[in-house]
């Protein structure tokens, strides 16, 4: 009997119409640095403290953990973090560094990270037993918890702490092993998509983006994923510096017009318990999370300008502000392409700017940063949503239901707020039939995002004809 004989009724699901676009993540942080614990050059991600302390507490002149708690304090995120702290190479060794207990208590010079031996005051060793006699913690507080130890006694300490400078740029920037296909640094974040579905649209190395080769390689993963590269000026750059760092001959990260690059100047405080002190830390850490934090709350098409920084307690330098002063140092700042902050009686310390390095040298929409990042969303979503496509026959069934997919997909976010219009078209003339018959089909599309209301201008008259209203 025929195999497509049926005595009944059947349902035959067709494929032909529109199939429904997905909104790629855009509030996924790629966040590369060293942490005093965690894998080595494994891309992890990261979405709340409690994961975060895999890598350790905040110990002086790491940046891991550091950042990932500026992240979070500005709401939430969703962080691929890559630690590239080796102990076999970013180590040294301090020996014998000395200390009379005061009260019982002392503190290291470093914080100890491993291999920690007493000595006595004649360098003998002594046999004092840790959590038994006494306490010493990751920051190098060490306290007498026994009567073994003399409140007064003479103590040598040696110990394995970290060797910054030992961090080279190509830790950073990482590379590929050729015979193994193993990656390092940066790299890790090309298996991201891979590994996790999703891949980094806010891109940080706070602590060395100031360097230029790390800067250059974050705008290029940047092109590549799609992403936004935060670049913070070095600590100690003055206002005017960073302005002429936008130049040839300013000596800072800042001379660059990519669209992918937002300059971040200055470096902000927080209140460090371990030093009991306000301590600098990059601005990028903190801008990633108030991005994040918008993406979640208000849309990636919405501005992180003009968001109160949270955690803070002040900045490196003070930034003149003023929202109707184009003279004050903030509104310079934003005249030639870097984000700075806005700090006014009431205000508390908010971010300020909305343009991307490549402004002012370019003053196309999406110069703006949410107008860039609109695209980026758009043509990735349309992108990945159009594999199902891929390879089916051409025919007019086909380019109706491509068609229609993305002006489903255009319809939505116009709907959300995200684009104030656009369209997708097949146009004959894009497709001559030789080009069809190579398999080719080309699509057009076309929209606008909001730009983000950066100027607000009232004109003002003083009407003396509302005198005749008088009686």
């Amino acid at each position: 009997m025929a195999a497509n004989y049926l005595h009944g009724i059947e349902t035959i699901e067709l494929k032909d119409g529109a199939r429904s676009i997905s909104v790629v993540k855009s509030a996924v942080i790629g966040l590369v640095g060293i942490a005093p614990k965690g894998d080595l050059n494994t891309p992890i991600v990261v979405n709340s403290y409690a994961q975060a302390a895999q890598f350790g507490k905040k110990l002086p002149g790491f940046s891991i953990p550091q950042s990932l708690d500026a992240i979070f304090r500005q709401g939430a995120g969703t962080v691929i973090v890559v630690n590239v702290f080796d102990p076999s190479k970013h180590r040294a060794d301090i020996t014998k560094e000395i200390h009379t207990l005061v009260a019982g208590k002392t503190k290291l010079d470093f914080a100890p990270l491993s291999d920690v031996t007493i000595l006595d005051a004649t360098d003998n060793p002594v046999a004092y037993t840790k959590d038994t006699d006494y306490t010493l913690d990751e920051f190098g507080n060490f306290v007498v918890i026994s009567n073994a130890i003399s409140a007064t006694e003479t103590l040598k300490f040696t110990y394995k702490k970290l060797d910054a400078v030992a961090v080279s740029n190509s830790d950073i920037i990482g590379a590929v092993d050729s015979g193994t296909d193993a990656r390092s640094g940066m790299k890790c974040f090309d298996l991201a998509f891979n590994l996790f579905g999703f891949s980094p649209k806010i891109l940080i190395a706070p602590m060395f983006s100031q360097v230029n080769a790390i800067a250059a390689e974050l705008i290029s993963f940047a092109g590549k994923f799609r992403a936004i590269a935060y670049l913070d000026a070095p600590a100690g750059t003055t206002v005017a510096q960073a302005i002429t760092g936008r130049g040839p001959g300013g000596g800072i990260n800042f001379n660059t017009s990519s669209k992918r690059a937002q300059l971040l100047y200055p470096m902000l405080k927080w209140y460090d318990g371990a030093s009991d002190s306000d301590v600098n830390f990059p601005y990028s850490a903190f801008m990633a999370g108030i991005r994040a934090a918008v993406d979640n709350t208000e849309g990636f098409w919405a501005s992180a300008s003009n968001h109160e920084i949270k955690g803070i307690t002040g900045a490196e330098r003070n930034i003149s502000a003023a929202v109707s002063d184009p003279t004050s140092e903030a509104n310079q700042l934003n005249e030639v392409g870097i984000t700075t902050i806005f700090n006014t009686f009431g205000s508390g310390i908010r971010t300020w700017g909305n343009r991307s390095a490549a402004f002012p040298t370019n003053t196309e929409p999406d110069n703006f940063i949410s107008v860039r990042r609109t695209a980026d969303v758009l043509q990735e979503s349309v992108e990945q949503a159009c594999l199902q496509f891929l390879d089916q026959p051409i025919t007019q069934g086909w380019i109706d239901s491509v068609r229609e997919s993305v002006n489903s997909f255009i319809r939505t976010l116009i709907q959300r707020g995200a684009l104030i219009d656009g369209v997708c078209k097949f146009i004959k003339e894009d497709n001559p039939p030789s080009e069809l018959a190579q398999g080719h089909v080309t699509f057009y599309i076309d929209f606008m995002p909001p730009t983000p209301a950066e100027r607000i201008t009232f004109n003002s008259f003083i009407n003396i004809e509302y005198l005749t209203s008088l009686k």
